[in-house]
């Protein structure tokens, strides 16, 4: 991508710029981004912000240029207290457990974003944006909320201790607004994050320090 200046990197993927309307997020390692796209389009349709998709080839997705910056930078700036960071997070994945499965036959069941954290979403002139959907799918919505609060506490228990200080006043204040997810759907969530290549061998060793921060109900 030469031709494109490289607006970010995350975990898998790069983003570059387009043009002042469109960048394009390439997945590293490859892959096929049509469902994520599909995904985008379907909760997009129902009202959930997310960017607009303007199209998906292989590891490649043309997406809407964003303004605005990050949840976590809006925090580490001052701008967005922690408490207000909570309700943006809790009441995003209300939104998003509003919407019915797209392909599961059981009633209950939910899309999930299942990477929803504060560098995940946007804060944007047109309100929060919650943006890389590729960890998405459907099931019980605590399985999302058990995601959420652990990605959180990871964070807590790293080394960086500005990181860690805010992560761990932020899973406290999340935890205090959303509904604690069935013990099962937590083991569920570090099942999930102990095989995901994104994370480095120590994240995944500092995983039960991480479960044990997070409250949870029977079940």
């Amino acid at each position: 991508m030469a031709d494109h200046a490289l607006l970010a990197s995350g975990r898998d993927a790069d983003v570059y710029v387009l043009d002042e309307s469109r960048v394009l997020r390439r997945y590293r390692q490859g892959g096929d981004s049509a469902p994520e796209a599909a995904l985008m389009a379907y909760v997009g349709v129902a009202g959930y912000p997310v960017p607009v998709v303007y199209d998906a080839q292989g590891p490649d997705l043309v997406l809407e240029r964003l303004d605005g910056e990050t949840l976590l930078a809006s925090m580490l700036a001052g701008r967005t207290a922690i408490g207000a960071a909570a309700d943006l997070l809790v009441g995003l994945l209300d939104r998003l457990h509003s919407l019915p499965a797209r392909f599961s036959v059981d009633p209950s069941d939910r899309v999930l974003h299942l990477d929803l954290h504060p560098q995940n979403v946007m804060v944007t002139s047109r309100g929060p944006v919650v943006i890389d959907w590729r960890n998405a799918a459907e099931g019980p919505a605590d399985l999302d909320v058990a995601m959420t609060a652990l990605i959180l506490a990871d964070v807590a228990v790293s080394p960086d201790p500005q990181l860690a200080d805010l992560a761990r006043d932020g899973l406290d204040a999340f935890q205090r607004r959303a509904q604690p997810p069935r013990a099962s759907q937590l083991r569920r969530a570090v099942g999930q994050r102990r095989v995901d290549p994104a994370l480095t061998a120590v994240e995944k060793s500092a995983l039960g320090r991480a479960a044990a921060l997070v409250h949870t109900r029977a079940g």
